[in-house]
């Protein structure tokens, strides 16, 4: 091993003369990289090989090749090439293929070789990298693409390209990327040599006998890739991905319009295709368009296409009245109305159409729970609040066992200051039971606070920690205590907090919120602190070591604490805490025993 080691690093001396002969580098920079090189050469020629030490080393050889790169730059020398980064970028391909060897099936290197072989500008390495790649991993689609995409538009060969996609769909013969790039690459083909024959016949160069077909620069080798792709894949989504591809050359209409016939035909009853016609409206100019159209002209035109999209959409939702179909609907109408405009009359149209949509897709029982929250919030917008509280009372009958609905629909009776909100709480708990309901007593409970009298929201406190899950629970307790305390003062909170803790469960920031309480009167105890502190740390204390040091600050520092305390604490701390916690604790006492905390 030593004697390949040598020879590795001997290996290395006529580049690492060049670079001190040149000025690149100095003879004390030269004797840094040879030891550098020879710890890096000891670590990838041991027997249980690591593959970081070989990602190590080659990052090593790029960063100097990098600084060769920039101090070249900086004295303007560009020879020797050959005899410098040449061996470097030798080893380093040799470094990849070692290590590829070893890990065969881990793409990402095979994808960093590839990235260097492209930034060094590396053609014949990277065209062997795609080749052994593409045997060891096949079944990887991505990498087929990446191949071909090289060979099309940085080798500029179309024949090798081609080759690839053919090889590829053998493997994933109904792989829709697959043949979306290889639709996207003939077309790319066809535009390139309608270029090429236009330059010449500018040029009116005689091309002899050579003339260009005409069948692909019409893009028939297109059409051939989708109408084999269209037997094999199914789905919408495929159709409308080929066609925003055609749609980017200028040449492709009948192919747009097959692809879109055939779209229409096979999927009529899909609303994804009602959607991709009714948008299409929108990229139809109006005949009337013209160089000098007004302010006006435009706010009109604008009106008519979208006003075409709608009438799409209303022949849409008539042949395929599914959720889904009104989803698209309706996500249209939102965008137009989100978009800005500095027409009034378009604005004020758009929110029209789109409430007016809300209203059918609601009649017909056909609108998705989550577009009622933005129905009513743009009617609450419009002042319209009897409709908003029709909307949401519709809304939790037709969903009576979703908790947003219920909250919905009582924010807006709060909002608009109602009478019935009780009423509604109640028989909102009534639909819900107790799972999942803490949202509702959270905004019941914190209504409750600024309408209705201490004792009716004391008692709705204790009725929601009875109703509630054990888990959310908890929740109502940090609240009930914050509240007490906020409206009937420090005795009545105290004996609140003894009240609760006969119940489990309890969340640290219960605790902690007493804790801060305590601590905010004028005649702190610590004897109570310490009560709070151990009940606390009874829950917690194996997993809070911040509880345990806050315990010690706490003797250290109020006036009727015990440092002797201090190493008791200190002890049942180390006995309780587990794994990293207690390392976690050590570090932060230590810091507080020396004043650094």
């Amino acid at each position: 091993m030593a004697e390949r080691i040598e020879q590795r690093l001997e290996d290395r001396v006529p580049e690492l003369e060049q670079l001190e002969r040149v000025g690149l580098f100095t003879r004390k920079e030269i004797k840094a990289v040879l030891r550098k090189a020879s710890a890096l050469e000891y670590k990838i020629q041991r027997r249980a090989l690591r593959k970081e030490d070989f990602i190590t080393y080659i990052q090593y050889e790029i960063n100097l090749l990098e600084l060769i790169k920039k101090r070249r730059a900086r004295i303007g020398y560009s020879f020797k090439k050959d005899e410098i980064e040449h061996s470097i970028l030798q080893r380093v391909h040799s470094l990849f293929n070692r290590a590829i060897g070893k890990w065969k099936d881990d793409v990402q290197l095979w994808l960093s070789h590839v990235a260097f072989c492209k930034q060094w500008n590396s053609k014949y390495q990277l065209s062997k990298v795609f080749s052994s790649m593409l045997a060891i991993h096949p079944n990887k689609p991505e990498l087929w693409i990446m191949a071909a995409k090289w060979e099309m538009e940085t080798q500029l060969s179309s024949e090798s390209a081609r080759r690839l996609f053919l090889r590829a769909l053998r493997f994933h013969p109904e792989c829709p990327k697959l043949y979306q790039e290889y639709f996207r690459m003939e077309l790319m083909h066809a535009e390139k040599q309608r270029k090429e024959k236009k330059a010449f016949e500018q040029a009116k160069i005689d091309l002899g006998e050579f003339s260009y077909s005409e069948e692909i620069l019409n893009g028939e080798m297109a059409r051939i890739i989708y109408r084999d792709a269209a037997e094999k894949i199914q789905g919408v989504q495929f159709h409308l991905a080929v066609l925003s591809i055609a749609k980017l050359f200028d040449f492709t209409q009948d192919l747009q319009k097959e692809i879109l016939e055939s779209l229409q035909t096979k999927y009529t009853d899909d609303p994804l295709t009602w959607d991709y016609m009714a948008r299409r409206e929108l990229e139809m100019g109006s005949p009337q368009s013209t160089e000098h159209t007004t302010k006006q002209m435009k706010v009109s035109e604008m009106t008519q296409r979208e006003e075409r999209c709608c009438v799409v959409f209303e022949e849409a939702v008539r042949a395929v009245p599914t959720e889904d179909m009104w989803k698209y609907y309706i996500t249209f109408c939102l965008e137009r109305y989100n978009r800005k405009t500095n027409s009034e009359e378009l604005k004020q149209k758009r929110l029209e159409r789109i409430l007016g949509v809300f209203n059918k897709a609601h009649e017909s029982n056909l609108l998705l729970e989550a577009f009622y929250k933005q129905w009513l919030q743009l009617l609450l917008e419009c002042s319209l609040f009897e409709k908003a509280m029709e909307v949401a009372e519709a809304a939790t009958k037709r969903f009576s066992q979703s908790v947003e609905m219920w909250q919905m629909r009582l924010q807006v009776l709060i909002q608009l200051k109602s009478g019935d909100v009780a009423q509604c709480f109640e028989e909102a708990v009534k639909h819900m039971k107790s799972k999942g309901t803490l949202p509702l007593w959270t905004l019941w409970v914190e209504w409750s606070e600024g309408t209705n009298s201490k004792e009716d929201t004391d008692a709705l406190y204790q009725r929601s920690l009875r109703a509630t899950t054990p888990v959310e629970s908890v929740t109502m307790k940090e609240k009930y205590l914050d509240w007490t305390y906020r409206s009937c003062g420090y005795k009545k909170v105290k004996r609140l907090f003894t009240s609760l803790c006969e119940n489990r469960p309890f969340s640290l920031d219960f605790f902690r919120k007493m804790i801060q309480i305590e601590k905010e009167q004028e005649s702190c105890k610590m004897l109570h602190l310490r009560e709070y502190y151990e009940r606390a740390l009874r829950e917690f204390g194996s997993t809070g070591s911040d509880l345990w040091l806050d315990y010690i600050k706490e003797e250290l520092s109020h006036p009727q604490g015990k440092p002797e305390n201090c190493g008791s604490i200190h002890w049942r701390a180390m006995k309780m805490l587990q794994g990293e916690l207690v390392e976690d604790f050590i570090s932060k006492y230590t810091l507080l025993q020396t004043g650094h905390l």
